[in-house]
């Protein structure tokens, strides 16, 4: 489930690439806080605490400002450097204690499918709308024992209580097949069987 993480932000006043890279320099984060109609809300965030909380997916953040109410919010966007993976920039939306948002949680399977299948994890998230307060951070998908052609649909999937499918029900997410040589195995496969054939035909023709 979702972790309840206090965040203590201080109000940025300077912008730009420049200040952006000082502050991450410092070990702060800049972010911003959006949502309930109000005026976006700049701040910079502790660097390595909300690094460790940002590794638990849809994790709760209890954001306290001095001078203000705490406000509760969760990672929308996490923008970072493509080559060094660092944090960039951090959108986050506010929510409220009994609203519900649409999120993203990741797929989790379960199990063995029979003897001599395999499965194809076609959507390794699933979009569901759950309470802002008990978000999931993942579903869990068994595959046990399921036979070639099998399939599971997004509407199969046992959700958490009091969480309901946000996206298609026939979303693929796993299907169940065998294994086969793919046409360039095959055709390979086809040559060297031609070239013995040429080599035994070539064989018996020298022999005679």
């Amino acid at each position: 489930m979702s972790d309840k993480l206090k965040l203590a932000a201080e109000v940025r006043t300077q912008f730009g690439k420049g200040f952006a890279r000082r502050a991450r320099a410092a070990g702060k984060i800049p972010a911003v806080l959006y949502g309930h109609g109000g005026e976006p809300a700049h701040v910079l965030l502790p660097g390595h605490q909300t690094m460790m909380a940002l590794k638990h997916q849809n994790a709760l953040f209890t954001i306290t400002i001095e001078g203000e109410e705490p406000q509760l919010a969760i990672a929308k966007d996490v923008q970072r450097d493509p080559v060094l993976q660092i944090i960039e920039h951090i959108d986050l939306l506010l929510v409220r204690k009994g609203e519900k948002i649409t999120v993203d949680v990741q797929v989790h399977l379960e199990g063995e499918s029979a003897p001599g299948t395999i499965h194809v994890l076609e959507n390794s998230s699933l979009s569901i709308l759950a309470e802002a307060t008990n978000l999931p951070d993942s579903v869990t998908v068994s595959i046990e024992g399921l036979e070639e052609g099998a399939k599971v649909t997004a509407g199969e999937v046992d959700l958490p209580k009091g969480s309901e499918l946000a996206g298609d029900p026939e979303q693929l997410i796993v299907a169940i097949t065998v294994p086969r040589a793919s046409a360039e195995d095959e055709q390979v496969e086809e040559e060297v069987a031609a070239e013995a054939a040429a080599q035994a035909l070539e064989s018996e023709e020298n022999d005679s």
